[in-house]
């Protein structure tokens, strides 16, 4: 995939199903910190939770570097981590 396609993609999948799926990605972002507060017994925030949802791809990625799938998700992650971040 080229990078626009990588993008368009991201794009398409965060605004679309994943949206339709998950709901608002703050909020989502805000019951996975919560629960993964519990889980750790440390404070968890929404971006702490792109930064580790885009390392779970970097790691799948370190074995099958060629998986576009992962590369999208890593793009859109990291557009949401952004927009948790203000």
């Amino acid at each position: 995939m080229t990078r626009d396609e990588i993008l368009d993609e991201a794009k398409t999948v965060i605004n679309g199903d994943r949206h339709s799926d998950y709901g608002d990605a703050a909020a989502n972002f805000d019951r996975i910190a919560t629960g993964w507060s519990v889980i750790l017994g440390t404070d968890v925030t929404p971006v702490q939770v792109a930064l580790c949802m885009d390392w779970v791809k970097t790691a799948r990625l370190i074995q099958s570097p060629d998986h576009a799938d992962s590369w999208v998700d890593k793009a859109g992650y990291s557009a949401l981590g952004a927009e948790v971040s203000d």
